[in-house]
């Protein structure tokens, strides 16, 4: 008795949802997982590093791209350029704004902020050997570095154990003087 009781509610709880489902389904349409959206458009960035003083190309420089994009960080990635001086990135917003940084052996560090509102954006950069601090005690416009380019070696003290032995100083010759007559008496 007990069992045809549970089967007689199962029964009717089944046909109760039977009835309720399909009017439910029709109504609105259940979404299953996430939505889907689009990446924003991208931009592509060419950068051209030169020396300034005779136009050539520097190969193996590092150029950094930093983006921001209302605000929000959008990563940095850092490229080095090839042969031709060039160092190209795909991965910008189209609409942000991205600082260009380069470093390049022997020369002053260079960057600038860039708004990148078109599809495609090409960037030249002169770079300059390094040239003294600017301070806000002295007049500095226009001296030169006291520092060459390139990498700078520390200066060393030499130990002594670490220097070549010196050539041996040659014998002083003394002028003989002819004995005196004083002098040329015998010993005893």
């Amino acid at each position: 008795m007990l069992l045809r009781r549970i089967f007689q509610l199962a029964l009717v709880a089944s046909v109760t949802l039977a009835a309720c489902l399909p009017a439910r389904a029709q109504d609105a349409p259940e979404k299953r997982g996430r939505k889907y959206k689009a990446p924003p458009a991208t931009s592509h960035i060419e950068v051209t590093v030169l020396k300034k003083f005779n136009g050539k190309p520097i190969s193996n420089a590092a150029v950094i791209f930093d983006a921001t994009l209302d605000g929000k960080d959008q990563g940095n990635l850092e490229v080095k350029t090839d042969p031709e001086g060039k160092a190209s990135i795909d991965l910008i917003p189209t609409g942000s704004t991205v600082r260009v940084q380069v470093i390049a052996t022997g020369f002053a560090t260079y960057a600038e902020d860039y708004l990148v509102a078109d599809a495609n954006k090409e960037i030249t950069v002169s770079m300059i050997h390094p040239q003294e601090q600017v301070s806000s005690y002295q007049n500095n416009d226009g001296k030169a570095t006291s520092r060459k380019p390139g990498v700078q070696e520390p200066i060393r003290p030499t130990t002594p154990a670490a220097k070549p032995p010196a050539p041996a100083p040659a014998p002083q010759t003394t002028p003989q003087q002819p004995p005196n007559a004083s002098d040329t008496t015998p010993k005893q």
